[in-house]
């Protein structure tokens, strides 16, 4: 007997990243809300899945439901990235309004709403150190964790598991995933129940060790493409066609003379920190760097490894493992800010194969218990680091 797909109802959509590596794994998404307008028609160009393109706020969890065709008993999962924004508010007058209209909040509220089985909440490695700098009166048992850094995480460890879910989450390295880019993004799992889902292994790796595969670099998935026309990317500027001329793949701003460095470099020159984004040409060898929403400013130039020109849409769209035949809206800026800000295909792939696979009983739970090859390069990442710690007598203490 063949099991019913998971049904899923995606926040937060964008261009879908996240959502088509879900689908890959085997769930069914019903539902993508979206506000930004050409990403909402990029979701139409190439799917059936009905689109709510309004405001997150402004929309009724039953609205939700509704145009989903699902009853809450119905979704297993829900999905999004929504942004990390700041938790502030404009006085006390406007407090609870405010801390209610941040974009997590919501995300939290439709998840409170719905109680699907599963819920995963992807956001930026910020999210980690974000702090909680502004409460509401009914928020107010968090007043002394206020302010302080991983204050937001440990909000949504507790708010979570109020609702019921046991949370596990960690900064992944999409290149330990077979993504052809060193993007480390913080995924959060959570289940209904007290059993924990474990942190997917890495597939991948930078030398290929313990059995895992090399890293996918960037010209195993560009060099097929043609070279594009102007109307496929956004030219260099005049300063840096005047360099980039002199660097070579793989190499950046420090590898010009000193004297031509520093006239390259302008004011940024004598800025602190390693500057590794500036007159930047990828190289065929490696993943590329991340993909940020404009590939030609200038502390983050996503300059291609032997062409005289920015990636192009097509190749971004390659390096965030977008099918071919995906038809983005907008003008080319509109273009790159969709790819840019998207989540690797390959990314949503390893959640919810991990969602797949928990779902069917096929993880003991214990999986990554002596996990070998990191998950990101930086450390104190994961549940097990920051909230597990935390946590007596199943309550998250804040002394």
């Amino acid at each position: 007997m063949t099991k019913k797909k998971l049904k899923a109802i995606s926040l937060f959509s964008g261009a879908m990243g996240l959502d088509l590596g879900i689908e890959k794994a085997g769930i069914d998404i019903r539902l993508c809300v979206e506000m930004n307008k050409q990403a909402a028609s990029t979701i139409r160009n190439n799917t059936n899945i009905p689109v709510i393109d309004r405001d997150i706020t402004s929309i009724p969890t039953a609205e939700i439901l509704d145009v989903a065709g699902l009853t809450p008993a119905d979704v297993d999962l829900v999905v999004g990235g929504p942004p990390c924004q700041a938790f502030s508010t404009a006085g006390a007058r406007r407090g609870l309004d405010d801390f209610r209209g941040n974009v997590i909040i919501q995300y939290l509220r439709v998840v409170s709403e719905i109680k699907p089985k599963y819920f995963i909440l992807e956001n930026v490695r910020g999210i980690l150190s974000a702090k909680l700098n502004s409460l509401p009166e009914s928020y107010k048992e968090y007043e002394e964790i206020k302010d302080t850094k991983g204050s937001v995480i440990r909000f949504l460890a507790n708010e979570f598991r109020k609702l019921g879910y046991t949370i596990s989450f960690a900064l992944f390295n999409a290149a330990n995933y077979g993504v052809p880019q060193v993007r480390e993004r913080v995924i959060i799992f959570g289940a209904k129940g007290s059993k924990r889902i474990p942190l997917p292994q890495p597939t991948h790796s930078e030398s290929g060790v313990n059995g895992t595969k090399k890293w996918v670099t960037l010209g195993s998935v560009i060099s097929d493409l043609p070279e594009p026309d102007e109307s496929e990317f956004t030219p260099l500027s005049k300063r840096m066609l005047q360099y980039m001329p002199l660097v070579k793949e793989g190499e950046n701003w420090t590898s010009l003379r000193p004297d031509v460095a520093k006239e390259a470099m302008g004011k940024a020159y004598d800025l602190p920190g390693g500057k590794t984004g500036f007159l930047r040409r990828l190289s065929n060898k490696k993943p590329s760097p991340t993909l940020v929403t404009s590939p030609i400013m200038p502390a983050t130039l996503i300059c291609h490894p032997t062409s005289l020109r920015p990636l192009s849409v097509k190749e971004y769209a390659r390096v965030q493992q977008f099918p071919d035949s995906w038809m983005f809206s907008g003008k080319t800026a509109d273009i790159y800010k969709q790819i840019g800000n998207a989540v690797p295909v390959g990314l949503g792939y390893m959640a919810g194969r991990q969602i797949v696979s928990f779902d069917n009983g096929e993880l003991k739970g214990d999986e990554d218990g002596n996990n070998i090859i990191p998950y990101s390069r930086y450390r104190y990442t994961t549940d097990r680091d920051i909230i597990l710690s935390d946590v007596k007598d199943g309550v998250l203490n804040f002394d």
